[in-house]
């Protein structure tokens, strides 16, 4: 079974997008890139919405090999840093799920 676990954010635009991400690259990313178990992080930098809700500036995927190590992930020391970076840099801007990919 296909079974691979992911933490998706969307950012809405900041208002100021160089400072945003100057602190995403330089800070932010190393955090991201220390939580055990990541398997993959993928940027895409939002262009235009089509249909729904405008503002969308960058979506963030992070994936996991597996529910375990998922979960073991959220609970790391590292994804709670990554946690307090994201609310001092991005309050308000970060709207953070988590999937399962289905197909892919």
């Amino acid at each position: 079974t296909f079974a691979v676990k992911k933490m998706i954010v969307l950012y809405k635009t900041p208002a100021d997008t160089d400072a945003f991400m100057r602190h995403y690259r330089e800070k932010h990313l190393p955090l991201v890139a220390r939580i055990p178990g990541l398997a993959k992080t993928e940027l895409t930098l939002i262009e235009r919405t089509l249909m729904g809700e405008e503002g969308s500036f960058l979506l963030a995927e992070l994936y996991f090999a597996d529910a375990e190590s998922f979960r073991a992930a959220m609970k790391s020391q590292e994804n709670a840093a990554t946690g307090a970076d994201l609310a001092n840099f991005a309050e308000g801007l970060a709207t953070v799920m988590t999937g399962e990919v289905i197909e892919g």
